[in-house]
């Protein structure tokens, strides 16, 4: 008889997760007889799925992080600038000028801050660097005329702090594992709806869902190979079968984790 063959959605990424689910709950929702008789179970799936839908949403890249990293460039420039300033001092006749141009070199060459430094790490020695210059250097900046390259550079220093501080908080109020556990409700949901529709193709005959399995069938191919990266058997599209396959066994070669990540997926 013709049924539904299954897949094992464990193995998908979860961008390639969701499509699949998505396409598969659309398409059934265009059968009038899925519509009528498997009601409850593609209302489940909805609801899974919109709530897979909003963990995806949260688990992706901060908004944030677009805004830190143009503050850091900002910042990045700013330092930069601010040491090239200090070696074009070093030469200059004026004594009482070169002299205090060589106190903020060294200064630098003590610090040894690069703009490659991990974010947090340089964050935290600008700080102190600033801290210094407004204080005890602040003589010797004064002198150069570089305050206004300080102040500019604290600035940027401090939004860059002030929103991974914001990144950080607004990871905290993420549940941990929301993604897989939603992504688990959505293989139930699913799991369930085909087993209902190949019962229904059973009990009923296979004409009014006939369309909807060869559909099925063929995402069921498609996926396998292309995304889980699973040789998919001859038959798996449609036709007459002895009964309900296993799930799909072996290591996939390709097709991502489904593990919660910061990052696009």
């Amino acid at each position: 008889m013709m049924e539904l063959k299954n897949i094992t959605l464990e193995r998908m990424n979860n961008g390639a997760h969701y499509l699949y689910v998505s396409n598969i709950l659309a398409n059934a929702e265009k059968n009038a007889q899925l519509k009528t008789k498997a009601s409850a179970q593609l209302a489940a799936l909805k609801t899974a799925l919109a709530a897979e839908d909003d963990a995806l949403k949260l688990s992706q890249k901060s908004l944030l992080t677009d805004d830190i990293m143009e503050a850091d460039r900002l910042r990045d420039a700013l330092y930069n600038g601010y040491k090239k300033a200090v070696k074009g001092f070093l030469n200059l006749p004026d004594e009482a000028m070169a002299a205090a141009a060589r106190v903020l070199n060294q200064h630098i060459i003590d610090y040894g801050i690069s703009t490659t430094d991990q974010l947090d790490k340089e964050t935290g020695l600008l700080i102190n660097f600033v801290a210094d210059l407004e204080g005890k250097y602040a003589t010797q900046v004064s002198t150069l005329s570089l305050t206004p390259f300080v102040t500019a550079l604290k600035g940027a220093n401090e939004q860059v702090r002030t929103f991974t501080a914001q990144r950080t908080q607004e990871r905290m109020l993420q549940p941990v594992g929301a993604l897989k556990k939603a992504r688990r409700a959505s293989d139930e949901a699913y799991r369930t709806l085909v087993k209902w529709v190949n019962a229904l193709a059973l009990i009923e005959g296979e004409q009014d869902y006939a369309s909807f399995i060869d559909y099925a069938n063929t995402e069921v191919t498609h996926y396998k190979r292309e995304v889980i990266g699973q040789k998919a058997d001859a038959t798996a599209t449609s036709g007459n079968t002895g009964g309900t396959p296993a799930e799909d066994g072996g290591k996939p070669s390709g097709g991502g984790s489904s593990d919660d990540t910061d990052e696009g997926i």
